[in-house]
């Protein structure tokens, strides 16, 4: 957490999971890159698997991103199809130009 992000993940189930995200830098405010790295052993075979992204300002939210990334048939994402105990690791670039928050007054 910094003074401009806090992150927070959940899962469908309540067992513990073994779960990394690192997003740098830790301030985002008017950046126009972010370098997201995730680590995740799953608890099961990943078959359906849907993200959910919210991003918040001041209160109000300000992006709502949600999409299925695996749904068994066809699909894109290397994570699909792994299996339980397999270690997802993958780095990537968020680009944030297009979100601009307004400074605080």
């Amino acid at each position: 957490m910094s003074s401009d992000l806090e992150l927070s993940y959940t899962f469908c189930d309540s067992m513990a999971h073994d779960f990394m995200f690192n997003l740098t830098p830790c301030s985002i405010m008017n950046k126009p890159i972010w370098n997201l790295a995730l680590t995740w052993i799953p608890r099961s075979d990943i078959t359906f698997l849907k993200v959910i992204f919210r991003v918040w300002y001041n209160g109000a939210k300000a992006l709502h991103w949600k999409e299925v990334l695996c749904s068994g048939v066809d699909d894109e994402y290397s994570v699909c199809g792994r299996l339980k105990g397999e270690t997802v690791a993958t780095a990537f670039d968020i680009k944030g130009a297009r979100i601009s928050f307004p400074k605080a007054s």
